[in-house]
């Protein structure tokens, strides 16, 4: 046990005064309580970055409509895909960029840079009064926005072990609500001359803006989130290295001249060691990261195809296979579909993680999103309250279970490495997501636009062609969470990635358990 306290000590003494991340780190080991403020600063934050990607899906339809560049209703779903896939496009640009930025220079200035951007250009979006206006808007959102990546590796960095699951479920969390509430902003707000026409006349400047409203709502939530990430603590550990291979070599001068100093030299050359720079080691020969990355890739394509698909399902005429709904019926949907995923993600995800796993959550998730989505399209063929009901409870399930995958895959690869490649690895990630989601809301719409103009055909007529591919994807990506493609982190490289990161993760008497840890 004195030894144990000694090798505490030195541990101690390893934290540079004017290293933001050692703060932060003896912050960690002295209060082993529930991080309550920082996950909240994670979950408002991350909630600003992915209000802007769904609040237009309730009224991109009519958006497009708008600026008459369709020739056919059939084609709206077409063009819609596009603005869609611009966000997307951007992010896939530059997400790498921000991911060195964030390791380099740290994570605070990353998380104001994409703040900044959303409450300025999400407000020009609205504004839009042509197709590629509003193509461009939502193309420096996503290329300037690199917050979803950095808040990852903040989650991780920002909370003890013991609560990781909790700091990575917030982002996940706030990231599906995010994808829920917005939809409702925009389905509620959107068009407020039609919908407010006692608050809101056709000449006022809402009239003549229908969809300026939402974006500024959420620019001006945006702006309360800039405000509050200046005070986000910074964890990247910026530390002088020559400072530290001096002290590192004094200590070892102080041994004895054989057998001690040979133990305190090995000891100083393994602690230099795992101070290295994880980038010595490729991140893409990392099997775990990779192949997690690919699944989740994989997911992150169904999911962001099925929200396109299902706003613009849900708003289209009841003739083209659609439910007819108006821009606040289908916020109204996502809304309740919200407060079901925040008590979900909160009260039963981080027991059921801890029970089954990251990879048999996945799993799990994927098996029953399936025959959900199967059961889509006799959807439309109720009416009234029991639509009503049937169609909020599939919403809710579906999006529950999408996120349940997302936050298993997500602790996966930020568990295949180590705090110095984080950044790095989580730009990969959202990059190689963004190009996926580059593709999902394109080609959703233009399967959608197909799909209904073949209401009559013999084999998958109308909407079950869309609800069919869907669940192929679906298929594929569970599928790809068996051996051997999908390679968890073995015990050996966990234990090993956390001794490197002691001082970034554990307290002293997490390091007793080591072993046990999953």
């Amino acid at each position: 046990m004195e030894a144990l306290l000694n090798k505490y000590e030195e541990e101690e003494e390893e934290y540079e005064e004017d290293c933001p991340g050692c703060k932060v780190e003896q912050l960690k080991r002295a209060d082993t309580s529930v991080p309550i403020k920082p996950v909240f600063f994670i979950s408002i934050v991350t909630l600003c970055a992915s209000l802007p990607i769904s609040s237009l899906f309730p009224f991109l339809y009519f958006m497009v409509r708008d600026f008459h560049i369709a020739e056919r209703e059939e084609d709206i779903s077409y063009y819609a895909g596009y603005v869609g896939s611009s966000f997307m496009l951007g992010r896939a640009l530059t997400s790498i960029l921000w991911g060195v930025i964030a390791d380099r220079y740290g994570r605070k200035p990353v998380v104001v840079i994409g703040t900044i951007t959303v409450v300025i250009f999400n407000a020009l979006f609205g504004l839009s009064t042509n197709f590629w206006m509003a193509i461009i808007t939502r193309f420096l959102i996503g290329s300037l926005c690199g917050i979803i990546g950095t808040m990852r590796a903040y989650a991780s960095e920002i909370c003890r072990k013991e609560y990781h699951a909790l700091g990575i479920s917030a982002v996940s969390t706030s990231w599906g609500i995010g994808l829920v509430i917005g939809p409702a902003i925009g389905g509620y707000l959107a068009q407020p001359a039609e919908k407010y026409p006692s608050i809101f006349s056709k000449e006022s400047f809402f009239g003549r803006f229908p969809y300026f409203l939402p974006c500024l709502m959420i620019s001006v939530f945006a702006l309360a989130a800039t405000v509050m990430s200046f005070w986000l603590p910074e964890t990247l550990h910026k530390h002088n290295k020559i400072k530290r291979d001096k002290n590192n070599f004094d200590e070892s001068a102080r041994g004895t001249p054989d057998e001690s100093n040979g133990s305190n030299v090995s000891q100083n050359m393994n602690h230099s060691e795992r101070r290295a720079p994880g980038s010595q080691k490729s991140l893409l020969k990392n099997w775990p990261l990779v192949s997690s990355i690919i699944v989740y890739c994989i997911f992150q394509l169904h999911d962001i195809a099925y929200l396109e698909i299902f706003s613009l399902w849900a708003v289209s005429p009841r003739t083209l296979g659609g439910l007819s709904f108006t821009t606040a019926d289908v916020g109204q949907v996502l809304a309740i579909t919200g407060l079901g995923l925040l008590l979900f993600q909160l009260l039963v995800y981080p027991l059921v993680e801890r029970i089954t796993g990251p990879v048999m959550i996945s799993r799990i998730g994927a098996v029953l999103s399936i025959p959900l989505l199967a059961s889509y399209p006799y959807l439309a063929l109720l009416t009234g309250f029991g639509l009503s009901i049937a169609l909020n409870c599939a919403s809710m399930l579906k999006n529950i279970l999408s996120v349940s995958i997302t936050t298993g895959l997500l602790l996966m690869q930020n568990r295949a490495v180590s705090q110095e490649q984080r950044g790095a690895a989580n730009g990969i990630s959202m990059s190689s997501m963004s190009l996926f989601k580059t593709i999902g809301p394109a080609a959703g719409g233009s399967l959608l636009s197909w799909s209904q103009r073949r209401q009559d055909a013999d084999i998958l007529p109308g909407d079950q062609l869309v609800f069919f591919v869907l669940n192929v994807i679906e298929l594929l990506g569970l599928l790809l969470t068996f051996r051997p493609f999908l390679k968890e982190p073995e015990d050996s490289d966990i234990s090993k990635s956390k001794d490197d990161s002691l001082d970034q993760e554990n307290g002293i008497q997490e390091r007793l358990v080591i072993t046990e840890l999953p």
